[in-house]
């Protein structure tokens, strides 16, 4: 593992989990972690890892390493995952891909020529409510897609004392919420409803300085605090994203909306364990929304883990995640979202920005 912080810990906790819930051919060993020599030798101690590394590119060149997996500030995965499948390792990458649609691209090609697979870590997909949902849109319970509606909404940056971290500038992040949560948002879009081929934005940044890090002056934001978009996907589905990190009383809230020609479904990810669905072909007189508790043996994931009724957490998203990549590996199959599809998340975002930035709807694939 490449980094720390939130996302190692949550990374590190299904690398201890995966083999233990899940029936896998493989077992894991946790090698080395790579990063900030500042706190790396209790996070290595609390979470296993046998070894500490401050050269990363070393770590990736070692025979005894299978999986690099990435958890750095975006501007670092690039290279990171270049150098890895260069020395034929599957990666494990979070989100956002890259900074930009070129860099995914390298990373995608990088992957491809290796022959390893590339796991791009948005988790929401193996939320088990939500791959149910996409199990709905394949039979076809909901007919034909009209709309697909997104929101991502949290509120830790109203606080105008927040310093301004590296989440916050854009040689490091690539965008704010855009592609903080936007991301999020754009690949669910794209695995429940499909491709955009458009986009009409605008962006606001509500607090254009913060105190630096060190409390030594201050910084400039550069980035979006606040994102919205409308959407144009392939054939006649058309939509909308809204994303915010002020969105007061919002600590974690993505949520979706589908609607349909046939049936409707609703998704708030504060609620992960539920669904709700409407069936439009029942009569009028039956109608409404009624909620789904997806926590039975046949859905999806839920045989790995607790009897009928026992809800899970974010946590085991990533376990989820992490068992289907060993699966990927002994199969040598594709899993998704891969870096191909990281680049095109990243596209529609750029397109985002640039629409923002000149005030016009921008095909997709202006971005080249």
């Amino acid at each position: 593992m490449i980094g720390g912080g939130f996302m190692g810990r949550a990374h590190s906790n299904a690398w201890m989990k995966v083999t233990k819930f899940f029936d896998l051919p493989y077992d894991v060993n946790l090698k080395v972690v790579a990063g900030d020599k500042n706190r790396l030798e209790k996070f290595a101690d609390n979470w296993g890892f046998e070894e500490v590394s401050y050269d990363w590119r070393e770590t990736v060149k070692r025979d005894d390493i299978d999986i690099v997996d990435i958890v750095t500030p975006t501007y670092m995965h690039a290279q990171m995952a270049i150098e890895a499948a260069k020395n034929g390792k599957h990666i494990i990458c979070e989100k956002p891909c890259a900074l930009t649609y070129d860099e995914c691209m390298e990373m995608a090609k990088a992957a491809k020529e290796a022959g390893v697979v590339s796991y791009l870590n948005h988790n929401y997909r193996r939320v088990p409510a939500v791959a149910f949902a996409k199990q709905l849109v394949e039979d076809g319970r909901l007919g034909d897609i009209l709309s697909w509606h997104g929101q991502y909404f949290q509120d830790w940056l109203l606080n105008p004392d927040m310093p301004c971290g590296w989440q916050m500038q854009n040689e490091y992040a690539g965008g704010g919420a855009l592609y903080d949560l936007g991301s999020h948002s754009v690949d669910l879009a794209r695995f429940l409803v499909g491709e955009p081929v458009s986009v009409t934005s605008l962006h606001r940044t509500f607090i254009e300085e913060r105190p630096l890090p060190n409390k030594e002056g201050k910084g400039v934001v550069d980035v979006d605090d606040a994102a919205y978009m409308l959407l144009e996907f392939e054939g006649k589905t058309v939509g909308s994203i809204e994303v915010s990190r002020f969105a007061c009383g919002n600590k974690n809230a993505n949520s979706f909306a589908v609607y349909g020609t046939k049936g409707a479904i609703r998704f708030q990810f504060q609620r992960m364990n539920e669904l709700e669905f409407l069936d439009y072909t029942q009569p009028v007189s039956e109608q409404g929304y009624r909620t789904i508790l997806c926590t039975e043996y046949d859905h999806p994931y839920l045989k790995a883990w607790w009897p009928s009724g026992h809800i899970i957490g974010f946590e085991h998203t990533f376990v989820n995640a992490f068992a289907d990549v060993f699966s990927a590996i002994h199969d040598g199959a594709e899993i998704t979202p891969n870096f191909e599809d990281g680049a095109s998340i990243i596209r529609v975002l750029e397109a985002s920005k640039k629409s923002a930035k000149e005030n016009r709807r921008v095909f997709v694939n202006e971005i080249i």
